[in-house]
């Protein structure tokens, strides 16, 4: 009798089959990874991820992560973003979207993958540039903040400071 997997699981053997079908081994390290990323909830940095490794499968050299997260990204699984001047966060690339980050509180929605789709097709059509919108965060101030008394999105001077306080987790 086989067990029933979960979601979870399922997604991980799915990407395995994946990362095998286009050419790439299979390590402790990456299956550890597609796992740890498969049941966050949440992006992760690599630090967070060599933690989470290394308590799942036992000491793991940060270099590994490293190395390991580049062949993922390789392989087409797995996508880093930058959200605003922190650390790059991974996801699976399985879940694309796009990335709103507020200046001035510093949280993090998600948007729809097609979101730039008009931008993507106008740029492949007057410039021959085929856009991937998912490294990168727009940056601007969620509706909570732009509803605040005082500066909005729409007025600040293009190059003012953003608020300095860190961006939270999405």
């Amino acid at each position: 009798m086989t067990a029933t997997m979960g979601p979870a699981e399922d997604r991980v053997q799915r990407l395995v089959r994946l990362l095998r079908e286009r050419g790439h081994r299979l390590t402790l390290a990456r299956r550890a990874l597609l796992e740890e990323l498969a049941g966050a909830g949440t992006h992760l940095t690599a630090d967070e991820l060599t933690e989470r490794v290394c308590r799942r499968a036992g000491q793991v050299h940060q270099a590994t992560i490293y190395r390991s997260l580049d062949a993922l990204e390789r392989a087409g699984l797995v996508e880093h973003v930058h959200l605003g001047h922190g650390r790059a966060v991974y996801h699976l690339a399985d879940d694309l979207h796009q990335h709103l980050v507020c200046e001035a509180c510093g949280s993090v929605a998600e948007a729809p993958a097609g979101l730039f789709s008009d931008v993507q097709r106008r740029l492949l059509n007057s410039h021959g540039f085929a856009m991937r919108p998912y490294h990168f965060a727009v940056l601007g101030r969620c509706r909570d903040c732009e509803a605040q008394p005082g500066e909005s999105a729409s007025t600040t001077a293009v190059g003012a400071t953003p608020a300095s306080r860190p961006p939270t987790s999405v």
